[in-house]
């Protein structure tokens, strides 16, 4: 019985290497892979997926305005399982799409992505995804400090906090760094005073 499935971590906890760990190791049993990521996350090129350790695959991009399921009923070869990464920036609608293609046709979907951003708050996908999906499994790593690490940090040119501003910053160690959450309070509370 396929399943959906929500992977999510913080920044730089290898969401995007397990993806294409989790890709080679269906392709290695001779299965078919429709690797996806939503068309916004234009960080590694057009339809390019890379890890920070250097893994990278093809993979189809997702509009924001796409239908995936029928795009699902499209595709002109067999699909055994989907992958997505970046899922934060699928919406409602897709992660409803996808849970039905799960349901309909017994294809496992796995998501990998982000829970919040940078203000600690929900990304649609990601809601979706926690409030629908038959499993969901944190991707851990640890803060500076050691503890946990359980927020993305945005960061400016000069290595300050960023607490306001647009949702979608596409970005990487440049822009954003993970921490626990009392490390992010007290950075905030430094830079006021």
């Amino acid at each position: 019985m396929a399943k959906l499935y929500f992977k999510y971590g913080v920044m730089g906890s290898s969401k995007t290497a397990q993806a294409l760990i989790t890709k080679f190791n269906y392709e290695e049993r001779g299965m078919n892979v429709w690797l996806i990521k939503p068309h916004i996350d234009n960080r590694d090129g057009e339809g390019v997926l890379r890890s920070r350790i250097g893994l990278e695959a093809k993979a189809y991009e997702l509009d924001a305005d796409e239908d995936v399921y029928q795009s699902y009923l499209e595709l002109k070869q067999k699909v055994d399982v989907i992958i997505i990464d970046e899922c934060q920036f699928l919406t409602e609608a897709h992660v409803n799409q996808l849970a039905m293609i799960v349901i309909e046709y017994d294809i496992p979907v796995l998501c990998f992505g982000l829970r919040t951003d940078f203000r600690t708050k929900m990304f649609p996908g990601s809601k979706r995804l926690l409030e629908i999906a038959d499993s969901i499994t944190e991707i851990k790593t640890i803060c500076s400090c050691g503890k946990k690490a359980t927020v993305n940090v945005r960061k400016d040119k000069d290595g300050k906090i960023i607490t306001e501003g647009e949702q979608i910053v596409i970005g990487g160690n440049d822009t954003y760094t993970a921490m626990c959450y009392q490390c992010l309070i007290e950075g905030i509370k430094k830079q006021k005073h």
